[in-house]
């Protein structure tokens, strides 16, 4: 069944391009990239496959663009996270959540940057698909960099222990995206409830405690008589 897609379809260019990242990447996170035909891309944009290569050279080029995207997001959203608020502590569990916040859509997009990460350690001779490669690849440098940055400014205020930011930051991130080799939505475990243990889990890695529970308040025992 083609991917649903909104029935208003933009005419312009940029929009149809948009149109066409949000279908493969349905397509790409529901079925995997291996498995999904350029083909039923196509027919979910309602073009024909030859017009699909105006705007992609190839699926492995729409691939690229698409954990590109994924990766700029990220950071776009990390870097607004991180330029907030005072408590450094308060501020690492609102960025670890952010990671979390996401629709549907976001969820199959974080699913395919992934499950595919082994394509981008492959030289490409097409120019456009090896750019959009080396694209992602820097943004997968500039996101591990921003976070050890911040790391690092924790240890050096004291907020959390000292350790090397780097691995912290790779523990933090592979734990954050394991998630997503298994999480599906309309699953039994809502988002929410896997972001609230994994938040804590990342929290525990970099040394926080979490916040002990408040205790339930006591009851009354009724009086017996003798």
């Amino acid at each position: 069944m083609p991917a649903k897609i909104a029935e208003d379809r933009p005419a312009s260019s940029r929009s149809k391009r948009d149109a066409i990242l949000a279908a493969a990447t349905t397509y790409f996170g529901r079925e995997g990239y291996e498995d999904s035909k350029w083909a039923d891309v196509a027919k979910a944009v309602g073009i024909g496959s030859t017009a699909l290569y105006h705007y992609f050279e190839s699926k492995l080029h729409c691939l690229y663009v698409i954990m590109a995207d994924a990766l700029e997001g990220h950071i776009a959203d990390f870097e607004r996270i991180t330029g907030q608020g005072e408590d450094y502590i308060e501020t690492l569990t609102a960025v670890l959540r952010g990671g979390f916040d996401l629709t549907e859509q976001e969820v199959l997009r974080q699913r395919v940057l992934v499950a595919e990460q082994a394509l981008l350690a492959i030289h490409r001779t097409s120019q456009r698909e090896e750019e959009a490669r080396q694209r992602a690849r820097e943004r997968t440098r500039d996101l591990e960099f921003a976070w050890a940055t911040f790391l690092s400014r924790g240890m050096e205020q004291g907020a959390i222990p000292n350790a090397d930011a780097r691995l912290a930051t790779r523990a933090v991130l592979g734990l954050h995206n394991s998630v997503w080799h298994w999480y599906r939505p309309g699953g039994d475990l809502t988002l929410d409830k896997v972001g609230d243990f994994y938040v804590a889990r990342c929290l525990a890695v970099l040394g926080v405690s979490e916040p002990a529970p408040e205790p339930a308040p006591a009851r009354r025992r009724a009086k017996t008589k003798k």
